[in-house]
Protein backbone atom coordinates (compact mmCIF):
# COMPACT_ATOMS: atom_id res chain seq x y z
CA UNK A 1 0.00 0.00 0.00
CA UNK A 2 1.18 3.18 -0.95
CA UNK A 3 -0.15 6.30 0.82
CA UNK A 4 0.56 10.09 -0.37
CA UNK A 5 0.18 12.80 1.82
CA UNK A 6 0.46 16.46 0.61
CA UNK A 7 0.22 20.09 1.47
CA UNK A 8 2.01 23.32 2.06
CA UNK A 9 4.86 23.72 4.64
CA UNK A 10 3.86 23.50 8.37
CA UNK A 11 0.56 21.84 7.42
CA UNK A 12 1.56 18.60 9.82
CA UNK A 13 1.98 16.60 7.26
CA UNK A 14 5.70 15.27 7.85
CA UNK A 15 4.59 14.36 11.44
CA UNK A 16 1.03 12.77 10.80
CA UNK A 17 3.23 10.93 7.72
CA UNK A 18 6.07 9.26 10.05
CA UNK A 19 3.77 8.07 13.21
CA UNK A 20 1.01 7.05 10.33
CA UNK A 21 3.89 5.02 8.99
CA UNK A 22 4.66 3.80 12.39
CA UNK A 23 1.08 3.02 13.42
CA UNK A 24 0.82 0.83 9.80
CA UNK A 25 4.19 -0.71 10.29
CA UNK A 26 5.27 0.81 6.97
CA UNK A 27 8.29 2.75 5.52
CA UNK A 28 8.26 6.48 5.76
CA UNK A 29 9.43 8.84 2.68
CA UNK A 30 9.39 12.40 3.57
CA UNK A 31 10.65 13.85 0.15
CA UNK A 32 11.00 16.81 1.21
CA UNK A 33 13.87 15.62 3.12
CA UNK A 34 15.42 14.49 -0.25
CA UNK A 35 15.33 17.70 -1.68
CA UNK A 36 16.86 19.32 0.92
CA UNK A 37 19.92 17.08 1.09
CA UNK A 38 20.62 17.97 -2.29
CA UNK A 39 20.33 21.66 -1.61
CA UNK A 40 22.54 21.15 1.79
CA UNK A 41 25.06 19.63 -1.05
CA UNK A 42 24.72 22.39 -3.40
CA UNK A 43 25.86 24.92 -0.70
CA UNK A 44 28.52 23.10 0.66
CA UNK A 45 29.87 22.97 -2.89
CA UNK A 46 29.45 26.60 -2.85
CA UNK A 47 27.28 26.45 -6.19
CA UNK A 48 25.33 29.45 -7.08
CA UNK A 49 21.84 28.79 -6.91
CA UNK A 50 20.84 30.86 -10.04
CA UNK A 51 23.87 27.92 -11.73
CA UNK A 52 20.79 25.25 -13.02
CA UNK A 53 23.42 23.64 -15.05
CA UNK A 54 25.39 22.54 -12.00
CA UNK A 55 22.79 21.67 -9.60
CA UNK A 56 21.20 19.62 -12.46
CA UNK A 57 24.58 17.92 -12.54
CA UNK A 58 24.45 16.96 -8.70
CA UNK A 59 21.12 15.96 -8.64
CA UNK A 60 21.68 12.99 -11.09
CA UNK A 61 24.67 11.73 -9.31
CA UNK A 62 23.69 12.16 -5.54
CA UNK A 63 23.22 9.47 -3.27
CA UNK A 64 20.20 10.10 -0.91
CA UNK A 65 18.88 7.14 1.43
CA UNK A 66 16.61 7.30 4.17
CA UNK A 67 16.22 5.05 7.28
CA UNK A 68 14.28 4.59 10.35
CA UNK A 69 15.11 4.44 14.04
CA UNK A 70 12.84 2.37 16.46
CA UNK A 71 10.70 5.21 17.08
CA UNK A 72 10.23 6.10 13.81
CA UNK A 73 11.87 9.15 13.83
CA UNK A 74 13.99 9.41 10.56
CA UNK A 75 17.44 9.77 9.23
CA UNK A 76 18.93 11.53 6.15
CA UNK A 77 21.90 10.25 4.63
CA UNK A 78 23.80 11.57 1.35
CA UNK A 79 26.36 10.11 -0.07
CA UNK A 80 26.95 7.81 2.63
CA UNK A 81 26.57 10.87 5.72
CA UNK A 82 23.88 11.37 8.24
CA UNK A 83 22.61 14.66 7.85
CA UNK A 84 19.27 14.44 9.68
CA UNK A 85 20.16 17.65 11.15
CA UNK A 86 22.03 19.68 9.02
CA UNK A 87 19.35 19.79 6.39
CA UNK A 88 17.10 21.74 8.77
CA UNK A 89 19.18 24.94 8.98
CA UNK A 90 18.01 27.97 8.18
CA UNK A 91 20.12 28.39 4.34
CA UNK A 92 18.45 25.57 3.58
CA UNK A 93 14.89 26.35 3.87
CA UNK A 94 15.54 29.50 2.43
CA UNK A 95 16.83 27.90 -1.10
CA UNK A 96 15.26 24.40 -1.44
CA UNK A 97 12.08 25.57 -2.94
CA UNK A 98 14.05 27.87 -5.53
CA UNK A 99 15.56 24.21 -6.51
CA UNK A 100 13.14 21.73 -6.25
CA UNK A 101 11.43 24.06 -8.79
CA UNK A 102 14.22 23.11 -11.06
CA UNK A 103 12.38 20.70 -13.78
CA UNK A 104 15.42 18.02 -14.34
CA UNK A 105 15.79 18.29 -10.80
CA UNK A 106 12.43 17.10 -10.05
CA UNK A 107 13.14 13.98 -12.62
CA UNK A 108 16.27 12.96 -10.87
CA UNK A 109 14.54 12.79 -7.24
CA UNK A 110 11.21 11.16 -9.31
CA UNK A 111 13.76 8.24 -9.97
CA UNK A 112 15.03 8.03 -6.28
CA UNK A 113 10.95 8.89 -4.69
CA UNK A 114 9.30 6.06 -7.32
CA UNK A 115 12.42 3.13 -6.17
CA UNK A 116 11.67 3.92 -2.20
CA UNK A 117 8.48 4.05 -2.25
CA UNK A 118 8.24 0.87 -3.87
CA UNK A 119 10.21 -1.21 -1.66
CA UNK A 120 9.14 -3.60 1.40
CA UNK A 121 5.32 -3.96 1.95
CA UNK A 122 4.66 -0.23 1.09
CA UNK A 123 5.04 3.54 2.32
CA UNK A 124 3.69 6.76 3.48
CA UNK A 125 5.27 9.32 1.64
CA UNK A 126 4.97 13.20 1.88
CA UNK A 127 5.79 15.98 -0.16
CA UNK A 128 3.93 18.61 -2.54
CA UNK A 129 3.34 16.99 -5.59
CA UNK A 130 2.94 12.75 -3.95
CA UNK A 131 -0.64 12.27 -5.06
CA UNK A 132 -0.60 14.03 -8.36
CA UNK A 133 2.89 12.84 -9.55
CA UNK A 134 5.08 10.72 -8.08
CA UNK A 135 2.19 8.12 -7.42
CA UNK A 136 -0.69 9.42 -9.01
CA UNK A 137 -1.75 5.39 -8.60
CA UNK A 138 -1.64 5.50 -4.39
CA UNK A 139 -4.10 3.66 -3.05
CA UNK A 140 -4.81 6.28 -0.24
CA UNK A 141 -4.33 10.21 -0.81
CA UNK A 142 -4.36 13.08 2.10
CA UNK A 143 -4.10 16.89 1.23
CA UNK A 144 -3.63 18.56 4.84
CA UNK A 145 -3.70 22.22 4.99
CA UNK A 146 -3.51 25.07 7.91
CA UNK A 147 -4.39 28.33 8.40
CA UNK A 148 -1.37 30.49 7.59
CA UNK A 149 -0.62 31.57 10.89
CA UNK A 150 -0.75 28.97 12.58
CA UNK A 151 1.12 27.15 10.05
CA UNK A 152 4.00 29.80 10.70
CA UNK A 153 3.73 29.10 14.73
CA UNK A 154 4.26 25.33 13.65
CA UNK A 155 7.31 26.08 11.97
CA UNK A 156 8.27 28.59 14.47
CA UNK A 157 8.70 26.06 17.38
CA UNK A 158 10.04 23.19 15.54
CA UNK A 159 12.69 25.02 14.83
CA UNK A 160 13.17 26.42 18.06
CA UNK A 161 13.02 23.26 19.53
CA UNK A 162 15.65 22.36 17.15
CA UNK A 163 17.93 25.08 18.76
CA UNK A 164 17.94 27.69 16.13
CA UNK A 165 17.50 31.25 16.58
CA UNK A 166 14.91 32.13 14.60
CA UNK A 167 12.14 35.31 14.76
CA UNK A 168 8.69 34.87 13.88
CA UNK A 169 9.09 37.35 11.04
CA UNK A 170 11.66 35.11 9.91
CA UNK A 171 9.49 32.01 9.31
CA UNK A 172 6.10 33.75 8.56
CA UNK A 173 8.73 35.33 5.13
CA UNK A 174 10.00 31.94 4.51
CA UNK A 175 6.84 30.30 4.50
CA UNK A 176 4.87 32.69 2.15
CA UNK A 177 7.99 32.73 -0.18
CA UNK A 178 7.88 28.84 0.16
CA UNK A 179 4.02 28.85 -0.50
CA UNK A 180 4.32 30.97 -3.79
CA UNK A 181 7.03 29.05 -5.05
CA UNK A 182 5.55 25.67 -4.32
CA UNK A 183 1.91 26.64 -6.05
CA UNK A 184 3.60 28.20 -8.94
CA UNK A 185 6.42 27.00 -10.01
CA UNK A 186 5.52 25.46 -13.89
CA UNK A 187 6.88 21.80 -12.55
CA UNK A 188 4.36 19.79 -10.16
CA UNK A 189 3.26 23.08 -8.75
CA UNK A 190 1.36 22.38 -5.24
CA UNK A 191 -1.80 20.81 -6.05
CA UNK A 192 -4.67 18.90 -4.04
CA UNK A 193 -5.37 15.72 -6.10
CA UNK A 194 -8.63 15.40 -7.63
CA UNK A 195 -9.27 12.15 -5.09
CA UNK A 196 -7.51 13.71 -2.11
CA UNK A 197 -9.20 13.55 0.71
CA UNK A 198 -8.97 17.46 2.21
CA UNK A 199 -7.95 17.92 5.87
CA UNK A 200 -8.09 21.29 7.51
CA UNK A 201 -5.57 20.55 10.34
CA UNK A 202 -5.73 24.31 12.10
CA UNK A 203 -7.38 23.43 15.22
CA UNK A 204 -6.47 19.63 15.53
CA UNK A 205 -3.38 17.82 17.05
CA UNK A 206 -1.17 15.84 15.60
CA UNK A 207 -2.93 12.73 17.37
CA UNK A 208 -6.42 13.50 16.42
CA UNK A 209 -5.31 14.29 12.70
CA UNK A 210 -3.41 10.71 12.56
CA UNK A 211 -6.78 9.24 13.73
CA UNK A 212 -8.71 10.75 11.17
CA UNK A 213 -6.52 9.60 8.68
CA UNK A 214 -6.72 5.95 9.65
CA UNK A 215 -10.40 5.92 10.21
CA UNK A 216 -10.42 7.14 6.48
CA UNK A 217 -7.79 3.95 5.43
CA UNK A 218 -9.54 1.53 7.30
CA UNK A 219 -13.10 2.25 5.44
Amino acid sequence: MIIAIDGPAGAGKSTVARLLAKRLGLLYIDTGAMYRALTLKVLREGIDIKDTQRIINIATKIAINLSQDNNGSLRVFMDGCDVTQDIRRPEITRYVSDIAKIKEVREAMLVWQRRLGSEGNGSVMDGRDIGTVVFPEAEKKFYLDADFNERVRRRYKELRDLGQDVTIEDVAEDLRNRDTIDSTRDVAPLRKAKDAIYLDTTNMGIEEVVEEVLKYIER
